[in-house]
């Protein structure tokens, strides 16, 4: 596939190490900013070399992956720290359902970053570290009902538990959203810095106004390796973590998602270690059952290639995840949009991190558009699938509200 960018001379990109940062969300100079954030390192980013918005389709990772090629191949690099995440970078946000628009990638001007101790400056273009403005809370938050009243979203959990007993699905994960309206434009600064304080184990991320704190990641690539963080069975922070281990319902949601990469990944590594069981992932809101699955690839797979191979997981679709897919839309009433799809960001080795875009919001102005999603099986209980749903708003409404 040709993917022409109209490039002429190439960009010239430079990477230089300096002294650590600091906190890195608080270097971002004004709200249209980027970020992946984990235990406070990672990489934050702003301005605009290069934007992409993808086509939808089943082919739009390869689509990606194409113009990536031809973007990164059109630069003049001068990179003096060499690791992953260094020279250039593009972060992008994909949207769960191919069929649906909105899926961007972004090659900033001015990325900051830092790993395993190590801080680097990559610019992209003529040097220009942005405009700094301060960032203000956006004011009194109202909600209101998203697509489906909490009832209404009952009546589709009763309606997918019908369809699984009668022996149609095994799983299937329904979201439901809500509305936030504040006094003022939101400045994705303010959250962005709430989550990364709060939920440090979480993936603090901002691309294209969808920003959130994710606990799975999907894919972490470097060279040939991978690893692939697979969440599924929930209780609230407070609840004996036993109940979790000890539920049926719980365990086997756990092993249909385990079930679903370890399949996605196989055809793509030469080895592959998947735990023979879960350990346990507590969050300041909610705990989940956890398994590390970690590989080598065969080949010189990009880390798009293994989200196109990961996504969707049974963690955000169900089992039999076609059958499951064909459901949800008819049960939510709505499009997911960005939620529960794959977020994060690539280098021009085709080294990057990518997680699945959970515990977020997509931004527009003073408005900001919140999602949960539940496993739903068999044994499921409406009202604790509700609880459950919005126990997960609360890392947003924290976020938004302070």
């Amino acid at each position: 596939m040709s993917v022409a960018l109209g490039l002429h001379p190439p960009l010239p990109v430079r990477t230089v190490p300096v002294r650590d940062p600091g906190d890195l969300i608080s270097l971002l100079p004004g709200p249209a900013s980027y970020s992946w954030v984990h235990h406070g390192d990672g990489l934050v980013a702003w301005g605009e070399a290069l934007r992409v918005t993808i086509p939808p389709g089943p082919g739009r990772f390869a689509w990606a992956r194409d113009w990536l090629a031809t973007a990164f191949g059109h630069t003049d690099i001068d990179d003096q720290v060499g690791r992953p995440g260094s020279g250039p970078v593009a972060f992008g946000s994909f949207t769960f359902d191919p069929a649906s628009a909105g899926s961007v990638l972004v090659v900033p001007r001015v990325v900051v970053a830092r790993r395993d101790g190590r801080a680097w400056l990559t610019t992209v273009g003529e040097e220009n570290l942005g405009l700094v403005t301060p960032a203000t809370p956006p004011g009194r938050i109202r909600y209101s009902d998203g697509a489906l009243t909490a009832p209404g979203w009952e009546h589709a959990v009763a309606t997918a538990v019908k369809n699984i007993t009668s022996g149609g699905l095994e799983k299937v994960v329904l979201a439901r959203d809500l509305i936030a309206t504040a006094e003022a434009d939101i400045d994705p600064r303010v959250p962005l810095a709430r989550l990364a304080a709060r939920y440090p184990e979480c993936y603090t991320f901002s691309v294209g106004g969808l920003i959130g704190a994710t606990p799975e990641l999907l894919v972490r690539h470097t060279g040939q390796a991978i690893e692939s963080l697979v969440l599924a069975g929930t209780i609230p922070s407070g609840a004996d973590p036993a109940t979790l281990f000890d539920s049926p319902k719980d365990r086997y949601e756990h092993t249909c998602a385990v079930a679903s990469v370890e399949a996605a990944l196989k055809p793509l590594c030469a080895e592959l270690d998947v735990p023979a069981s879960p350990e346990l992932l507590s969050l300041p809101n909610v705990q989940h059952l956890a398994s590390r699955v970690t590989g080598r690839l065969s080949d010189g797979a990009s880390v798009l290639d293994v989200v196109a191979a990961l996504h969707p997981t049974a963690a955000v679709g169900g089992t039999p995840t076609e059958d499951a897919l064909a459901l949800i839309p008819q049960l939510e009433n709505m499009d997911r949009g960005g939620y529960a799809g794959p977020v994060g960001w690539i280098d021009a080795r085709g080294d990057g991190e990518w997680g699945i875009a959970l515990r977020c919001a997509q931004l527009d102005g003073p408005r900001a558009r919140l999602f949960a999603g539940c496993g739903i099986m068999g044994g499921s209980d409406l009202a604790a699938e509700l609880a459950e749903a919005q126990s997960k708003f609360r890392a947003m409404q924290y976020a938004l509200e302070g």
